[in-house]
């Protein structure tokens, strides 16, 4: 498929109550090993990238590496790729469109796109977030048409999970109506985990919702029922991988 075709397909595997399901990769050979699984689209996650190259998840990677091995995994699968860019490497709304341009250049038919400071406290204020996606939204549209982007907000993550609540789901629902006006496509919100919120969320959110697998999360089945469209598995499938293959090492060092 072209890219233009690839975004087309991406785009509507979002569909509440019958969640695409990312499983998400580090490089070509993982790419490979997931689309030979059957997936229907890929999903870098940014922390299990930084990790395979050696480097802490926060935009410590230099973006030439993500971006060399993007167009690595493009080319190892004929599916679609998401990419996830993080805070868009600059706090600029200029910056972010630069970085957009870079990895649809690369192939990718989607990103992660989020609101947090990377490195420093706190989210970024709702003006300048929206500024922020706008641009990314025009910088993707200057290559190719429908790009996927997966406008992302960290409140929940940011919260221990005890203390999520309405009040708190009523500031992402704040932030994903402006996001839908921005430009975003769908919107992300990991650390979420109560079902009753995420039910809500995905009754009134206008954009599709995507929540992260992690442990303490209900499961598919459960998502699926409470409207998400989306389920990503960010770090876990690297870190499962990771205690594995620590393990076997040792079983293997120790053999006497």
């Amino acid at each position: 498929m072209q890219q233009s075709e690839r975004a087309k397909v991406f785009s509507a595997l979002h569909i509440k109550s019958d969640p695409i399901v990312l499983f998400n990769v580090w490089d070509p050979g993982s790419a490979a090993i997931i689309a030979g699984a059957e997936a229907k689209a890929i999903a870098t996650g940014s922390w299990p990238v930084a990790a395979a190259f050696g480097y802490a998840d926060g935009e410590n990677i230099p973006l030439s590496l993500v971006t060399e091995n993007l167009r690595r995994i493009v080319g190892a699968v004929d599916l679609p790729v998401s990419s996830d860019i993080e805070g868009g490497y600059g706090l600029a709304p200029d910056a972010v469109a630069k970085t957009v341009r870079e990895i649809v250049q690369a192939g990718a038919v989607g990103f992660n796109f989020e609101d947090q400071i990377v490195g420093g406290e706190g989210l970024h204020a709702l003006d300048l977030q929206t500024s922020r996606i706008q641009a990314a939204r025009e910088a993707a549209d200057q290559i190719v048409s429908g790009v996927f982007i997966n406008a992302r907000t960290d409140l929940f993550l940011k919260a221990k999970t005890e203390t999520h609540s309405d009040a708190m789901l009523d500031d992402a629902l704040e932030r994903a109506e402006a996001f839908a006006k921005s430009g975003g496509d769908g919107f992300f919100a990991p650390g979420l985990a109560d079902a009753g919120l995420i039910k809500r969320l995905c009754a009134e959110c206008p954009l599709p919702v995507n929540i992260i697998a992690l442990p303490h999360v209900p499961d598919a089945a459960t998502l699926a029922d409470c409207g998400v469209a989306r389920i990503s598995h960010g770090p876990v499938p690297y870190r499962k991988m990771a205690a594995w293959l620590e393990e076997q090492a040792r079983a293997a060092i120790s053999y006497r």
